[in-house]
């Protein structure tokens, strides 16, 4: 079996985000249940406008929290899974040049779900340690009557069992599709450098300045077509983070102070495990094109200009839309939801929050940024091509 259960093990950031979905929505959800079986012992109009929020409410973190941080485990787990297979080309292409199928060889990536039914489980049970707090949280002005926690078997089979089932599904059928290559192509390795003369550093100091130039530019352009995966990724983290980190900060004003705590502290984690694994991503998927480049005379500071500069505007570009993004929802979930409750004060947007996390991302990025360079720096190429 070429894929065992530690490398679906190794997956500890998709475990991270599946629980803290499932802890998040099996909390709301719960006391949903459990607040809706009172629903006839609530009476006045105040109360009832706010048992309608509550349950309003309960439907669109479960929805929104949960249904992002599922989709963004999903497409973490769809990218280790192409990495996985981008890394072990020669060893899958042996197995089908001996005749087994696709399918044979993609049904041992099931063990990924592993990672999620790790952190779905984790989630599942830290909600119910966390449930009695969190439900008198909930009623803390006692409008409503002391409300017991139960056990719902549903929300088990819902949170646990079928994420659990569906992710294996999902990287059966995906390592199914990435295998779908000519054998070949499996069984050797390409270093693809962008089409353009490449001039070593002797040459460096005698050809013009623009020639070179001209050269690290057609390489950053390169670099982003030819990794659109990682161009996304980049993308995808920066959004993570700018939309997590300043919907964290906006929650002391909109929620009990164990919600915004709480909210703070899966924002803080799942934002910079994002990004990390994102830059990380970037930095390893370009390893070899680094080196490269460095024998061919140029500079570390070339090497970053052309393959990981070009990745700074994409990841700004989704800080901005994970901006508007966490503005855009938090106003219209208050505007829709607690409408008639006078004491939810009026959102806007928060300037400084903002400014705060853009020097947050900023600072975090450049430093990953660095940090890799020095390493990759320290890399020979013999090393790089024996990998």
């Amino acid at each position: 079996m070429i894929v065992g259960i530690k490398d679906g093990i190794k997956l500890a950031a998709i475990s991270a985000m599946t629980c803290c979905a499932v802890l998040v929505c099996t909390l709301f959800l719960n006391y949903n249940i459990d607040l809706g079986s009172m629903e006839e012992m609530i009476t006045g109009p105040q109360t009832i406008v706010l048992y309608d929020a509550l349950i309003s409410m309960g439907k669109v973190v479960s929805a929104v929290s949960g249904g992002c941080l599922l989709l963004t485990s999903g497409i973490m787990l769809l990218f280790y899974i192409k990495n996985y297979i981008d890394t072990h080309k020669k060893e899958l292409g042996i197995l089908k040049a001996l005749g087994y199928s696709n399918l044979r060889i993609a049904r041992d990536f099931q063990v990924f779900a592993l990672s999620v039914f790790v952190g779905t489980g984790l989630g599942f049970v830290g909600a119910f340690l966390l449930m009695p707090t969190f439900y008198r949280a909930q009623n803390a002005e006692g409008l409503f009557p002391d409300i017991t926690v139960r056990f719902h078997p549903v929300l088990l089979v819902c949170l646990v069992i079928i994420p659990t089932a569906a992710f294996g599904l999902l990287a059966v059928w995906y390592a199914c599709l990435q295998l779908k290559r000519p054998t070949i192509d499996l069984l050797k390795e390409k270093i693809q450098m962008p089409a353009g003369k490449v001039s070593g550093k002797s040459d460096h100091n005698t050809k013009e300045n623009d020639t070179d130039g001209d050269f690290l530019q057609d390489m950053k352009k390169a670099t982003l077509r030819s990794k659109k995966v990682l161009l996304f990724l980049v993308v995808f983290g920066a959004f993570c983070f700018s939309s997590m980190m300043q919907m964290s900060a906006s929650m002391d004003l909109l929620a009990s102070e164990m919600f915004a705590v709480m909210i703070f502290v899966i924002g803080v984690l799942l934002s910079g495990i994002t990004l990390f694994l994102s830059l990380t991503s970037v930095v390893r998927g370009n390893t070899k094109t680094i080196s490269m480049m460095r024998v061919f005379g140029y500079s570390v500071k070339d090497c970053k200009y052309a393959v990981l500069g070009g990745y700074r505007i994409p990841a700004y570009i989704g800080f901005v839309i994970g901006t508007f993004y966490q503005y855009g929802l938090l106003k219209i979930t208050l505007d829709v939801i607690f409408k008639d409750w006078e004491e939810i004060p009026e959102y806007s947007f928060d300037i400084s929050a903002c400014i705060m996390v853009l020097i947050c991302f900023a600072i975090l990025y450049e430093l990953l940024m660095y940090l890799y360079m020095r390493k990759i720096r320290k890399i020979s190429l013999k090393e790089v091509m024996l990998e």
